[in-house]
C-alpha cells in the first residue's frame, strides 16, 4: 500500500477523550490527525474515548485530512475492541503503538478483516522500542495494508538510556533504519514529536533535521506548531520552479534522443527528473488539500 505521495507535513495528536478537541480538529490546518486512544487517555476514559473518536470520524467534517486512530497496545484489555471499532469507523488507518514484530501487524490485520475494514484502510506502526527498530524491515513487509511508520522518539530515548539532545545523535541510527525500511517498501515515514512548546527555534530546527533525513512530515502535540511544520516540509516556490524547469528541459532533450541535459550549468539526468516530478506532485497535492481546508 504505497502511500508516500499524500501530504503529511503536519500530523497532530488529538486526545480521544476530549470531544471539544475532536471538534476543533475539523478547523485546523494539519495535513493529518492521530485520534489517540492510548497515551492521551486515562484508563477509566478508554471506552468513552473509543466511542467518541469513532463517532467523530463517522460524522465527518474533516475534509481531506488523513485520519489515523491510535489504538491501545496488544497486551491491554482495550486492544481488541479498539481495533474492531476503528475498523468500522471510516478512518484512513489504524496506528499500533510499540510494534515489535510482524505478528503484531498480522493480529491487527486479522481483527480488521473480521470487522469489515475496507481494503483501503491502512495499518501504521509506532516505531519506539529497540526491538521494533531492529525489526523495521520485517514490520514493513508484514501486511499489504502497511502504510507507514511513526517514530516514537520519546519512548525510544527512554529505552536507549540516551540523551534527547537537539541534534538527536543517539537516535540517528534508529531513525535511519526506519527510513531505509520505509523507502525500500514504499511506506510513509513521520518524525517524532518535539516536546518544548516554548522553543519555537528548536522546533523549526527539529523540522529541518527531519526533512533533511528524509521524513515526510512531523507528528505534533499542539496546534500552534502546525504552520511551521507545514512551511518547512513543503517544497519551496524556488524548488518547484526549478523542478518544472528541469522536467521541461529533460523532456526536450529526450525528444532529441539525449539522455542528459545541462540546465543553468548543472548536469540533469533522469534521477533528478524523478525527484523533480515528486516535488511538483507534492506541491500540487498540498495546494489541493489547502484549498479543501479553506472550504
Amino acid at each position: 500500500m504505497a502511500t508516500t505521495a499524500r501530504p503529511r507535513r503536519s500530523v497532530l495528536y488529538m486526545p480521544g477523550s476530549n470531544p471539544r478537541a475532536l471538534d476543533k480538529a475539523r478547523t485546523l490546518a494539519a495535513d493529518g490527525l492521530i485520534l489517540d486512544l492510548e497515551d492521551a487517555v486515562a484508563p477509566d476514559a478508554k471506552e468513552v474515548a473509543r466511542t467518541q473518536v469513532c463517532d467523530a470520524v463517522k460524522a465527518g467534517g474533516y475534509g481531506k485530512r488523513e485520519l489515523l486512530i491510535r489504538v491501545n497496545g496488544l497486551a491491554t484489555p482495550w486492544f481488541y475492541a479498539d481495533v474492531a471499532a476503528a475498523a468500522a469507523s471510516g478512518a484512513d488507518a489504524i496506528l499500533i503503538p510499540k510494534v515489535e514484530s510482524a505478528d503484531a501487524v498480522r493480529q491487527v490485520e486479522a481483527i480488521m478483516a473480521a470487522n469489515g475494514a475496507p481494503e483501503s484502510m491502512a495499518i501504521w506502526c509506532m516505531m519506539e522500542t529497540p526491538k521494533g527498530i531492529l525489526r523495521a524491515e520485517e514490520i514493513a513487509t508484514a501486511s499489504p495494508r502497511m502504510g507507514g511508520f511513526v517514530m516514537g522518539t520519546s519512548d525510544l530515548a527512554k529505552d536507549l538510556h540516551c540523551a534527547h539532545t537537539r541534534e538527536r545523535l543517539p537516535m540517528i541510527t534508529s531513525l535511519g533504519l526506519c527510513l531505509l525500511a520505509a523507502r525500500a517498501y514504499g511506506l510513509a515515514a513521520l518524525d517524532g514529536v518535539y516536546l518544548d512548546l516554548n522553543d519555537d527555534e528548536g522546533f523549526e530546527y527539529a523540522c529541518r533535521q527531519g526533512l533533511e533525513l528524509g521524513f515526510d512530515g512531523k507528528t505534533l502535540i499542539h496546534p500552534k506548531t502546525i504552520d511551521a511544520a507545514n512551511r518547512v516540509f513543503a517544497p519551496s516556490e524556488k524548488e518547484v520552479e526549478w523542478s518544472k524547469k528541469i522536467i521541461t528541459a529533460h523532456a526536450e532533450a529526450a525528444a532529441e534522443g539525449k539522455g542528459v541535459v545541462v540546465v543553468d550549468g548543472k548536469l540533469i539526468e533522469n534521477l533528478h527528473v524523478e525527484n523533480a516530478r515528486r516535488l511538483v506532485g507534492q506541491a500540487e497535492l498540498i495546494a489541493a488539500l489547502e484549498a479543501d481546508l479553506k472550504g
